[in-house]
């Protein structure tokens, strides 16, 4: 396309419009400009409007995921603490259960063998 013509196509698509605002002429009064521009702002304002309220839900079902997710981790780690907590029960009652006696005599039973061992192998 001809340069000299695109110009002027971007003249007449932007004829009577300045940089900060439209520019007065004959056929518009002060106040009709004056509405316009509260117009323009306050089309601007809803979509910032609906922009932030689109960001807000996003921002909800993100964080009710995470409590979610972190409600079943809780639960998770109730459970096995609750494992943990048993095996350590019978692990005590296994220990409380040996009498000294047996203890002192597996002990013995083990020094024992490694100085027969010791013996043999030297």
């Amino acid at each position: 396309m001809n340069p000299r013509r695109e110009r002027n196509a971007r003249v007449a698509v932007f004829d009577g419009i300045e940089e900060g605002g439209i520019r007065a002429s004959s056929s518009y009064s002060s106040h009709e400009i004056d509405e316009i521009e509260n117009e323009t702002a306050i089309d601007g304002l809803e979509d910032r409007a609906n922009l932030l309220k689109r960001l807000s839900g996003d921002i909800h079902e993100e964080v009710d995921g995470h409590n979610r997710m972190l409600d079943r981790m809780g639960n998770d780690m109730d459970v096995s603490g609750g494992v943990l907590a048993g095996t350590m029960d019978k692990f005590k009652m296994v220990f409380e259960a040996k009498s000294s006696r047996r203890m002192f005599t597996l002990v013995a039973s083990f020094v024992v063998i490694f100085l027969v061992i010791y013996y043999l192998t030297k």
